[in-house]
């Protein structure tokens, strides 16, 4: 399937709301649950989008339209939100996220990308080239990702305490990542 900017900021836009749903208002054991030793928390993975809303996506567009493949996106930090969630009430988070997203979407618009343009190269510091259309893709996925990330570590809070429905019920099983 192609990249179409406006299929992917009609699910960008959704992310905050998504995460809304399942965050406000949960107390802060739920908040705070992993799946092992150096895995993410609820609230890290809500950190974790935070910070890239603000030093990622939209920062490495805009590279791509300005430079081209001369000058490399910068690293990305995949622990760089720890301070930015320290004392933060999820609810502070959650508005965070909200107005960031709503913004760079915003941003996103009036940059008028048109479709040849997702054909335009970058360079990532660990993979190389990389078009606009991937990276375009790779925020939509690295969302549904993370959502399902929250979904799959609070579910797994209830791993033993489903009993016998663990059989049929696939999520408490899933493989799990680092991030």
């Amino acid at each position: 399937m192609e990249v179409r900017l406006d299929d992917a900021t009609t699910l960008l836009a959704r992310t905050p709301v998504a995460l809304s749903g399942l965050l406000s208002g949960m107390p802060q054991r739920w908040l705070d649950c992993r799946e092992g030793p150096n895995t993410f928390s609820p609230i890290d993975i809500l950190g974790h989008l935070i910070y890239g809303e603000r030093v990622d996506w939209l920062p490495r567009i805009r590279i791509i339209l300005e430079h081209g493949e001369a000058k490399p996106f910068d690293p990305f930090n995949r622990v760089g939100f720890e301070d930015l969630i320290a004392g933060k009430s999820v609810e502070e988070l959650l508005n965070v996220f909200a107005t960031l997203r709503k913004q760079n979407l915003q941003d996103l618009g009036e940059l008028k990308l048109q479709p040849q343009m997702f054909a335009r190269a970058g360079t990532h510091p660990g993979l190389g080239r990389v078009t606009m259309g991937q990276l375009l893709a790779a925020w939509v996925v690295h969302d549904l990702g993370h959502l399902a990330q929250v979904e799959r570590v609070m579910a797994r809070q209830y791993r033993d305490a489903v009993g016998p429905w663990r059989q049929y019920l696939p999520i408490l099983d899933v493989p799990t990542g680092n991030s």
